[in-house]
């Protein structure tokens, strides 16, 4: 079955009310991943206290939202990382970290349980050619060892975990592996997140860019090699269609839809209860929409985050929500059924478990890019907001890139008009 938007709940996040907002705290970075979009050689740095202090009143007074991501370069790297963890726990958001986790120690974590921090994404793939703690992991299925062994580490404390990884055309084929072994462990691993490559260099055929009103050359800024990526960009759909490979119910409940295309999924949702042996559904936009909008009445802020113990009430989830909805309906009465034949199941928890798809910048003909509408990864630089798959473009030129379709140019060519500007990313994510 084919993606379509119209099916599912389209999130409620928006600019100035969104589950997420992103904080850059370091450019620095102890692993060098290909395809990476940051620029780790800016002289940033790491960031002071009191100017992420100023950067977390920017998300205070214009942005209202629920959990803070806590991104670079390595957000462990910064050497006061427990107390930014602390500063933002303290100003009532989440704190989630976004990182590798190679400086991650049973100490470390220990100091930022007790700052609050409140959850962990930890980004590994197979681009992290140089991991030191996975020497010798060529593919996807090779990493699940390591992955395994950072949930246990949370799962010690007590800490929501999420995994992602890059996909390129390349790695697509290995996603099956990926969520078979996360679904072995729904009580550990809270969710999956496949974001797609993007870079330029996969249209330099295609479009010429410019920054205040000069040609670029993309390539310059943008130093992915060419023998990483693939030669084509790949859509949500693709992976969909790998996820049911491994899990055929495989079915999503809501999405973000992109700035230009209102037919995109750029990001796209999809929730499960299950125990440790079997699946008993998925979360409906139905379900979901009820969760969102309850959670907005009750704590005034949209959901992306929640405690491990919340994610193992799937039983009462699945009791609650049948009331109102037909798919948990079919999901408790599949949890029943299973009981009589398995009784001890009845007993065990069910989990709730995610696998999420971003589908970043993608480009449309006339040169627009076609951005995520009610992007949670906004940052604040220089006291503004900016989509921070973008920030290098901001850092380097002081303005976005535009694209121009190199047939428009054609076309207009006798005219001898300034080509129009459009919005394009000299970033992949």
């Amino acid at each position: 079955m084919k993606i379509d938007p119209q099916r599912y709940y389209r999130l409620p996040w928006s600019l100035t009310d969104n589950a997420v907002s992103w904080l850059e705290v370091t450019t620095d970075c102890n692993l060098a991943c290909e395809g990476c979009y940051r620029d780790t050689r800016s002289p940033d740095g790491h960031k002071t206290l009191e100017l992420l202090a100023e950067e977390l009143e920017v998300f205070a007074r214009e942005r209202n939202t629920d959990c803070i991501s806590i991104a670079g370069g390595d957000p462990l790297v910064h050497p006061e990382i427990v107390e930014i963890v602390r500063m933002i726990a303290d100003g009532g958001w989440k704190p989630v970290l976004n990182t590798n986790g190679l400086a991650l120690t049973e100490e470390m974590l220990a100091d930022l349980a007790d700052a609050g921090v409140y959850g962990f994404t930890f980004h590994i793939d197979t681009s992290q050619r140089k991991r030191a703690d996975a020497i010798g992991a060529k593919t996807e299925e090779d990493l699940n060892a390591l992955r395994l062994k950072l949930a246990q580490m949370l799962a010690r404390h007590d800490i929501a975990c999420s995994f992602n990884q890059t996909l390129t055309v390349d790695t697509l084929p290995q996603v099956p592996d990926v969520v078979r072994w996360a679904q072995k462990h729904p009580d550990i691993v809270h969710s999956v997140v496949f974001i797609l490559y993007r870079e330029p260099r996969l249209f330099e055929d295609e479009y010429d860019y410019y920054a205040n009103g000069k040609k670029i050359v993309v390539e310059e800024s943008y130093k992915a090699p060419k023998t990483w990526g693939g030669n084509r960009s790949i859509n949500a759909q693709a992976v969909v269609d790998q996820i049911r490979k491994a899990d055929p119910e495989y079915e999503p409940c809501a999405y973000l839809g992109g700035t230009v295309d209102p037919r995109s999924t750029k990001w796209l949702l999809a929730t499960r209860i299950a125990n440790k042996q079997r699946n008993f559904g998925y979360v409906s936009a139905k379900v979901m929409e009820l969760i969102q909008l309850g959670n907005h009445l009750i704590n005034g802020t949209w959901l992306a985050y929640s405690k491990p113990d919340a994610l193992a009430a799937g039983r009462a989830s699945m009791a609650l929500f049948s009331l109102l909805d037909k798919g948990a309906r079919s999901s408790l009465w599949k949890f029943v059924r299973n009981g009589l034949k398995n009784p001890r199941e009845l007993i065990q928890k069910a989990y709730s478990q995610s696998f999420v798809i971003i589908q970043p910048i993608d480009l449309t003909e006339d040169g627009r890019a076609d951005m995520c509408d009610g992007c949670p990864d906004m940052t604040v630089h220089e006291g503004k907001l900016y989509w921070s798959c973008r920030l290098e473009e901001i850092k380097e030129h002081g303005c976005f890139v535009t694209a121009v379709p190199r047939h428009k140019q054609a076309e207009e060519q006798p005219k001898q008009e300034a080509p129009a500007r459009r919005e394009l990313p000299v970033v992949a994510l």
